[in-house]
């Protein structure tokens, strides 16, 4: 197969500008390929006994463990991250493994249902090749915490990664394959976003899962509602952060800190706009502010480096014009403010204070290591605040009060919420959003049921005991 330079994928090393790998994108011929082969192992591994998809799951999750220390250098060379958090993601794969592994035969157990026939239940049956197209900021995370459940619940996957990660993606192949999974059970399709169109309407697709901006969501989704196709998107997310007067500020600054520059603040789920009850605004952005200055930035090679380099210029750019257009507009710029001079993508790491709905860092998402600050004139105000945004993934909320805070939980329109803590993904619990930040949920019993058959067996005879009560379709 050949390909000119135009064809090519090439990865970049984004704290130094050095071009690492050059790919050769698949073409029509090796797709149609690779979609036969993956579409034969679905009729073979639904087959499969759960005891045997879950030893060759135990296995990936230790062969994530045994590879950790070269999978984050990977990860932190072609996007950027720093490498105690890259590692902290591998690591957060095999724990998903390991759940998945433990539990999805739990969670597929056929329900039984009483009705009026001798015997009804629900089975969940596996749907065939899953289609999971995913993101660049979490390379690992986001591809197995949509691998592990799917291909336990007897489907197989093919990954269309984000292009700047190939390297990644094709490590997770190897993961895989050198955990005993067969042959088409989870395959890697190297090819760029502009030649998605028939891989989403090819008919073996039999559902499609994506990870990724607003836009790429509407266009996927659109695709897949031709061709009548399951999806589920996680998109965009503009998290709020409620701090209340009677809040822990200390600890509400550390981990605010902590959560708005995570992964270099390239997370969807990152702190992004800070809604702070007005008697305590001044002094949690002092804390915020003193707590932000003292983090190191950096090569994301050297384990004491919090914030490494931008995935990409254009994303460091494009977060830049934000943060002026803010302050352009009345915001305070409390703390950095541009990009930083020399061969990498990185960012100061920035606070901008005093800002209000309408502006840019308040209606869009800011992906990058920028934090938004609010007043609030009380608790009423920062629940607005909070929920005037078009995104509705996750958020935070701060105060003693546990049992008002439950309160306010139901009034906020996210996916989440999390109440003196930091928001996290987590096999256990179904992680998902509302409004633009997507629909359906992945990981736990609601993320393992969403890529299956729901189906209804009845067995007659009809005993007649609920006929009458029951009309037929």
């Amino acid at each position: 197969m050949s390909a000119t330079a135009a064809e090519m994928i090439r990865t970049t090393n984004p704290a130094t500008g050095e071009v690492l790998e050059s790919y050769e994108q698949h073409d029509p011929g090796a797709i149609d390929e690779m979609f036969g082969r993956a579409h034969g192992q679905a009729q073979r591994w639904r087959e499969t006994p759960f005891a045997e998809r879950a030893k060759r799951m135990r296995g990936a999750a230790l062969t994530l463990r045994d590879q950790k220390s070269k999978l984050a250098s990977l990860a932190t060379r072609e996007m950027g991250k720093p490498i105690a958090e890259a590692e902290a993601e591998v690591e957060k794969c095999a724990w998903a493994c390991d759940w998945f592994a433990e539990n999805g035969e739990r969670l597929l157990r056929a329900e039984e249902i009483p009705s009026g026939a001798t015997r009804s239940y629900v089975a969940f049956r596996p749907l065939g090749v899953l289609l999971a197209i995913m993101p660049w900021n979490f390379p690992y995370w986001q591809a197995f915490r949509a691998a592990a459940p799917a291909m336990m619940a007897g489907n197989v996957v093919v990954l269309k990664h984000a292009s700047n990660v190939t390297g990644c993606a094709l490590a997770i192949e190897e993961v895989f394959r050198t955990s005993g999974f067969p042959a088409g059970a989870f395959t890697t399709l190297v090819i760029g976003s502009k030649a998605m169109e028939p891989v989403v309407l090819d008919e073996r697709i039999a559902a499609v899962t994506l990870t990724g901006s607003e836009a790429a969501g509407s266009s996927v989704g659109a695709l897949a509602g031709r061709a009548i196709k399951k999806t589920v998107l996680e998109l965009g997310g503009s998290d709020y952060f409620i701090v209340l007067a009677d809040a822990d500020l200390e600890r509400a600054a550390e981990i605010g800190v902590r959560s708005r520059f995570q992964n270099t603040g390239q997370s969807c789920i990152a702190a992004k706009r800070f809604i702070i009850e007005e008697s305590v605004y001044d002094r949690y952005l002092a804390l915020f502010v003193e707590k932000t200055r003292a983090l190191k930035v950096g090569d994301p090679m050297q384990r004491e480096t919090r914030i490494g380099p931008m995935a990409r210029f254009d994303l460091r750019d494009q977060l830049a014009e934000q943060v002026r257009d803010t302050v352009a507009a009345g915001a305070k710029l409390l703390l950095g403010g541009d990009a930083i001079p020399g061969r990498g993508a990185y960012f100061q790491p920035t606070v901008v204070g005093d800002v209000r709905l309408g502006m840019r860092m308040a209606d869009e998402e800011t992906f990058g290591p920028a934090a938004a600050m609010f007043r609030a004139n009380d608790a009423e105000h920062a629940i607005t605040i909070a929920n005037a945004s078009r995104y509705g993934l996750g958020g935070n909320l701060w105060t003693s009060d546990i049992s008002r805070a439950e309160e306010y939980a139901a009034r906020l329109d996210s996916g989440n919420c999390f109440i003196n803590g930091m928001t996290a993904s987590d096999p256990r619990l179904p992680f998902g959003g509302v409004k633009k930040s997507g629909i359906g949920r992945e990981l736990s019993e609601f993320g393992i049921r969403e890529f299956v058959n729901i189906q209804t067996v009845w067995i007659g005879p009809d005993t007649g005991a609920n006929a009458a009560a029951v009309p037929s379709e």
